[in-house]
């Protein structure tokens, strides 16, 4: 049998940086810490100088990366995939012979994109999305016209468990 020695042949845990338990969302974390700190730095720069403004940006990058944890814990990229894979033939849009395969990365790209632009609607961070839309769409044969309305169909689901979840309006649409 050729089995590799010394490998974990388990599958990788994604366990939290911070406190080391199984199932972390490093993305989230990791853009979390980033908004944060730059926040909490520019704020702190303001009132305490240069040195307040690397202090501060250390602290807010820890509050941050808490704050980011929290909106990708609520997004479960498995269980996205699995309602639309259920879900995707119904929608207006799909058109005949299309298949999950098509229009699967256009969802994932939905899900995945809205922790990076948290704060802001999708029509705002359409363009940005289009840009990088070769780039994501893996075997996809679609064009950006038609895969943006899975995009933005995914985008909007998940933006809706974040708001049930976030007290306030997290994707400022007013509800």
């Amino acid at each position: 049998m050729n089995e590799r020695k010394g490998l974990d042949p388990r599958p990788d845990a994604n366990r939290d940086p911070i406190s080391g338990a199984v199932g972390s969302h490093p993305v989230g974390t990791g853009l979390g810490a980033v908004a944060g700190g730059m926040a909490a730095g520019a704020a702190a720069g303001t009132v305490a100088g240069p040195v307040g403004t690397v202090i501060g940006a250390a602290i807010g990058a820890v509050a941050g990366g808490f704050a980011g944890k929290g909106i990708a814990e609520l997004i479960d990229p498995t269980a996205e995939d699995a309602y639309w894979r259920d879900n995707y033939s119904s929608r207006s849009y799909i058109g005949s012979g299309d298949t999950y395969d098509d229009y699967g990365p256009a969802y994932r790209y939905g899900v995945d994109a809205y922790p990076k632009y948290e704060g802001r609607t999708f029509d705002d961070a359409e363009p940005a999305l289009m840009q990088d839309w070769d780039r994501a769409k893996g075997s996809s044969r679609l064009t950006w016209d038609r895969a943006k309305h899975a995009t933005k169909d995914s985008w909007q689901r998940v933006s809706d468990t974040v708001e049930r979840a976030v007290p306030g309006d997290s994707d400022r649409d007013g509800k």
